[in-house]
């Protein structure tokens, strides 16, 4: 059935717009209209005047007012000043040093005077043990450091704690390199000591110690400067951070550049302290030292041979003595260049009495580690010729010999002004740097202690992500 479509309503028009007064209607306009007016005028103007007003003091008090004295109020400069410091203090990494038993510090002195007729037996007041100096003494200059109170350790980049639970890091104090020669050297009766021995009862006392346990030895810090430090024990304390001299015993699942520091020997003569000079060093190349060493030193007697009737080449064979060192420091000091071969392991002292000799070492030795070269460009102080071409009759002196006066002049400068890391009794010296660089390992130590508590444990044969290699391309830095 159709239906008629709906009609569609037209669209609705929109309402009329108001209409706008002309002239006549303001004309008529009421008085309260009027004052409502006045009244918006007034508060517009009222406000733009005070915008005005605080315009212009905001001027006059930034370009015109005196600045406040630094110094106007001490008391709050002093309270500034004290919450700085507290802040500062608070960001050092703490380190908690053990007392260790006195077998494994003064004990070891003891034993090692003993050995050779200084003492009948051990002493009431260790104060007056005097620790014999050798390359490795850098033990002892660590553990005074934290012996001292803590106002005389000026500039330390750690803070010294006496609460275990406050520590970030563990110091074990051992005098683990002057364990390994308390019998050499000494009379020849057998003396009743044992390195062997003072390491295994060190690692059984530490596995006890709660602190130890708690994260499997990570956050402790352990130095073992003489390359054979420690050996016997190593794979007990290798999660340890190690402070070595190198890495030329150390397996790369024990030590390596990411967790571990190297440290320097201790310099065994004088330090040259006049400026850096030409004139007064004669001699081209200097070196003295034992000719015969194992494994990598053997490159040594190879040396001697193409060296010694060299005409301002001096290099001779000498050992460990007063008169040696008397000698060398002679040599050293009237010499431009001094000869740093491998020692039985890829460093050795001599390299650390050239710098404090101002003598540019010539390093031959391919797979060796530095200190502190997060802060030392090496190249700047140092000549390093690999060591295949140093063996070839004519290679070495003819290169330094082409070295001119003003580049040696050069390398003494900058050799100058690095003496400080290398001595261990200067106030901002090696003890110093080594904290400063043990501390940079903090976050690294975090890192593995939170991944040994959630990881399952791998199989032995895998190889573990926490070690670097020691370096074994052997880099070379051309003249």
């Amino acid at each position: 059935m159709n239906r008629k479509p709906k009609p569609i309503s037209p669209p609705m028009s929109p309402p009329p717009l108001p209409s706008i007064p002309n002239s006549q209607s303001h004309k008529t306009l009421t008085p309260i209209s009027l004052m409502a007016r006045k009244s918006s005028l007034l508060k517009q103007t009222l406000i733009v005047l005070a915008l005005f007003i605080l315009a212009v003091y905001a001027f006059v008090n930034t370009f015109f007012s005196p600045p406040v004295a630094a110094d106007a109020d001490p008391a709050f400069n002093k309270l500034s000043q004290q919450n700085s410091n507290i802040e500062f203090k608070s960001s050092k990494v703490k380190v908690y040093m053990y007392n260790l038993p006195r077998k494994f510090t003064y004990g070891i002195i003891e034993q090692h005077s003993m050995a050779r007729g200084g003492l009948v037996g051990p002493v009431a007041d260790v104060s007056m043990l005097k620790y014999p100096g050798h390359q490795h003494m850098g033990e002892w200059y660590v553990f005074s450091d934290l012996s001292r109170p803590e106002s005389e350790r000026v500039g330390s980049p750690v803070v010294k704690v006496t609460d275990p639970g406050e520590a970030d890091l563990f110091f074990v104090p051992v005098f683990s390199s002057l364990s390994l020669v308390v019998n050499v050297g000494g009379p020849a009766a057998a003396h009743r000591y044992s390195d062997e021995e003072m390491q295994e009862e060190l690692v059984e006392w530490l596995e006890q110690q709660e602190y130890w346990r708690r994260n499997n030895g990570r956050d402790h810090v352990i130095i073992a400067g003489d390359p054979n430090a420690m050996l016997r024990v190593m794979d007990r304390i290798k999660n340890a951070v190690l402070l070595v001299s190198d890495f030329g015993r150390l397996r790369v699942d024990q030590g390596s550049l990411v967790k571990d520091v190297v440290i320097p020997y201790s310099h065994r003569i004088n330090t040259y302290t006049g400026d850096p000079r030409v004139d007064n060093r004669n001699t081209l190349l200097f070196f003295m030292g034992n000719r015969y060493r194992k494994e990598g030193g053997k490159i040594r007697d190879l040396l001697f041979n193409i060296l010694e009737t060299e005409e301002d080449v001096v290099i001779k064979h000498g050992t460990q003595s007063r008169e040696s060192r008397r000698a060398a420091t002679q040599g050293m000091h009237t010499s431009k260049f001094c000869l740093n071969p491998a020692g039985d392991t890829p460093s050795a002292c001599r390299l650390f009495d050239a710098i404090v000799s101002l003598c540019v070492p010539v390093i031959v030795s391919d797979s060796i580690e530095l200190p502190f070269e997060d802060v030392i460009d090496y190249r700047k102080i140092a000549v390093f010729v690999e060591t295949s071409a140093a063996i070839k009759p004519g290679f070495l002196i003819s290169t330094l010999r082409a070295v001119t006066p003003d580049r040696i002049l050069e390398y003494q400068r900058e050799l100058k002004k690095v003496q400080r890391y290398f001595i261990y009794d200067h106030p901002n010296g090696a003890v110093n740097e080594i904290w400063r660089e043990v501390s940079q390992k903090l976050p690294l130590i975090k890192i593995m202690i939170n991944r040994d508590k959630r990881l399952v444990r791998r199989e032995s044969s895998e190889p573990v992500c926490s070690s670097l290699c020691t370096n074994q391309s052997g880099l070379i830095t051309s003249l």
